[in-house]
């Protein structure tokens, strides 16, 4: 039996980040894939920031017709687009989508009539 796909809805809050990349890893058979973790962690973490703890969430994660996996971090706020940025040396912040772009293969954003979709995929 295949792991994928999962689907989970949840609420963005700090302690979802590392509880949702534990129950990835338990669907996925103890599998470590650290770059699909990564991108969960980070796109759950954007949220969190930019829209707010406690924002409802839904995420799947899915395999393709060309062996990629998919994933999706849908949320209600149509309006509040994810943006990649260029952080300086000494920033703080602002690397999340920038990781995200380095290790997926591509990615981008469905906008939806009550909210949008940000995806990526990876091998």
């Amino acid at each position: 039996m295949s792991p994928l796909p999962i689907a989970v809805e949840l609420l963005a809050v700090p302690k979802a980040v590392p509880e949702l990349r534990h129950t990835l890893r338990e669907r996925c058979g103890g599998m470590d894939s650290p770059d699909l973790l990564l991108c969960v962690s980070e796109l759950l973490t954007n949220v969190i920031v930019h829209l707010g703890e406690g924002t409802p969430v839904t995420l799947r994660v899915a395999g393709t017709h060309s062996g990629r996996v998919r994933v999706e971090l849908s949320d209600p706020e149509p309006g509040v687009w994810p943006t990649l940025l260029v952080a300086g040396p000494g920033d703080e912040a602002g690397r999340g989508l920038s990781l995200v772009d380095a290790v997926a293969l591509r990615w981008g954003v469905d906008q939806g009539p009550y909210g949008k979709t940000v995806w990526c995929e990876s091998r």
